[in-house]
């Protein structure tokens, strides 16, 4: 899918008057960044969309740049920092167009990216990988294949959801810190509701 092919879904899919994936940022996200994060550090969201997850991090006192490739997310996801009265560098991208600057960030946070196919998420991974600092974090969650049974939310396509084994093949260059898959009722807007099939990363780029 094109960049304008992207961006025509997914403003097709934001042009409304509520959030979505809700305003709430993602709990597995929380959980980590209370765990791994500290005020300050420099943090990269993948297609932040509407904001949840940038701005809770901005509100933690963590230096946040988010991109997405809907502009009519971003333009929600600005108001929403504003309104929350902090700061979130967005960029209007989408994880091709991005400029990855190498050495860059303490974590990377990617909440279910799975518009991604097998030959973008492995690019997503690479990006990810060479943007960190050492020692920096990438931080994911995404639905598994079981997910396909409760239709609770994500991708229908097999190919873009996540098994562990999948997951540490792509991190191969990382320490796994975690690597998890489990089951659980979440409740993040109208497109994220209900019992869901999922698994969590934490990755450590070597210091």
């Amino acid at each position: 899918m094109s960049f304008a092919d992207a961006t025509q879904f997914w403003n097709e899919r934001f042009d409304k008057e509520e959030f979505i994936f809700g305003k709430e940022p993602n709990e597995y996200l929380v959980e980590k960044a209370n765990q791994y994060l500290k005020t300050g550090d420099k943090v990269l969201c993948i297609a932040d969309g509407e904001g949840r997850n940038g701005v809770w991090l901005a509100k933690q006192g963590m230096q946040v740049v988010g991109f997405d490739a809907s502009d009519i997310a971003l333009a929600k996801a600005k108001q929403f920092a504003k309104d929350n009265q902090v700061e979130v560098e967005y960029v209007f991208s989408d994880t091709d167009s991005f400029i990855w600057h190498a050495n860059t960030y303490d974590a990377v946070i990617g909440i279910f990216i799975q518009f991604a196919d097998p030959a973008m998420r492995k690019r997503i991974f690479q990006k990810t990988y060479e943007t960190l600092k050492p020692g920096g974090l990438f931080i994911l969650q995404g639905y598994t294949p079981k997910q396909l049974e409760y239709k609770t939310g994500g991708p229908s396509l097999i190919e873009h959801l996540y098994t562990e084994e999948l997951i540490r093949d792509l991190a191969q260059d990382f320490n796994i810190l975690e690597l998890h898959s489990y089951e659980k009722a979440l409740s993040e807007g109208p497109r994220h509701t209900g019992m869901s099939a999922i698994l969590g990363l934490v990755a450590q780029k070597p210091i």
